[in-house]
């Protein structure tokens, strides 16, 4: 991708009145981000726990051309990638099909399962929405292969617009937080997230990052992206509520003390889906890429055991890769 610079630019209008943007640069507000001594410190000192080198998987079914009406069907690809269908309507999350995310195809962190859907197998896909800039959620190999053979809208961040027209969209719509579009039968709203972007050591924060929610008379979803533990939570709630499905990340979170400020344990994730009072959660940002120090079952372990002590009965699901549920049609 070319010039970080050239990509904020189209922005930074938009942007000029945030309260996340400043000097050319997104932040998060009230949030102290690590300086580059700390995270040296933190690759140092790496422990990290073990995974498979490659963990044998059978592709899922092909998921139908559409779903009609309010019923929702949920396919978890990999990763963050996830396929929504509802209201004849097909929408992908982060999409990654690529063996690695990194800049280059020879080293960085490579997949440990193959992607739970063929590319191949998708249905029309009709829209894509895309949280920030990190390589295993804004995956270069695989947007162009999605321009080339869907030609969707894409919903993005700040910042993002040129780099998805560069890989060959056409119809691109890009946002700030709190702001929102009225899309087919659906709305779609960028909603704050406690994370940062960068594809290299000099564009960091040059892009936002986000959530997302997709609105619907049958219910609400809310997909996080990557995020810490935040009062966002509470600000979804009292804005969207109610929520019929949420998206929430439960990996890449140890060390705690370095990666807490960007991405939320398990246990906090079900705190979240807790706040947001979510009909149903499912776990994404797992079980795919090793980025961070735990084991490779440690997150779907600790989730477990964070569910077995709640007294609430909350329904947080694990799903296979490539894995399917269907939410029947209901009225929020």
């Amino acid at each position: 991708m070319r010039g970080s610079s050239e990509a904020v630019n189209e922005a930074v209008e938009a942007a000029a009145a945030s309260d996340h943007f400043r000097k050319g640069r997104f932040f998060n507000p009230g949030v102290t981000e690590h300086r580059f001594l700390t995270a040296l410190k933190w690759m140092a000192g790496r422990e990290i726990g073990p995974w498979r080198h490659w963990i044998p998987s059978t592709p899922g079914a092909k998921p139908p051309d559409q779903v009609e009406g309010g019923a929702l069907r949920v396919t978890w690809v990999n990763h963050s990638t996830m396929l929504l269908q509802t209201e004849g309507l097909n929408l992908l999350t982060d999409p990654v099909w690529s063996r690695r995310v990194s800049p280059v195809s020879f080293t960085g962190p490579q997949r440990h399962r193959d992607p739970g859907i063929r590319f191949e197998d998708l249905p029309r896909i009709d829209c894509l929405i895309i949280s920030h800039n990190h390589y295993d959620h804004f995956d270069a190999p695989t947007l162009k292969r999605l321009a080339a053979a869907h030609q969707p809208v894409v919903f993005c961040p700040l910042g993002l617009e040129k780099p998805l027209r560069r890989s060959g969209f056409v119809q691109v719509q890009g946002f700030d937080w709190w702001q929102g579009q009225s899309w087919k039968q659906l709305r779609i709203h960028c909603v704050p997230a406690q994370h940062f972007s960068g594809r290299t050591p000099f564009d960091r924060n040059r892009t936002l990052w986000c959530g997302w929610v997709v609105e619907s008379v049958h219910g609400n979803i809310y997909f996080a992206g990557d995020t810490g533990f935040c009062d966002v939570f509470e600000a979804l709630k009292d804005a969207f509520s109610p929520f019929r499905l949420a998206l929430l990340p439960i990996g890449a979170y140890e060390p705690e003390w370095f990666m807490g400020p960007i991405h939320m344990t398990p246990e906090q994730a079900v705190e979240a889906s807790a706040i947001l009072g979510a009909g149903t959660a499912i776990a994404i940002h797992f079980g795919t890429f090793a980025l961070a120090d735990e084991g490779e079952t440690d997150p779907a372990e600790r989730l477990q055991r964070a569910l077995r002590n709640r007294e609430d009965g909350e329904q947080f699901w694990i799903l296979r890769e490539g894995e399917g549920v269907l939410f029947r049609e209901s009225n929020a």
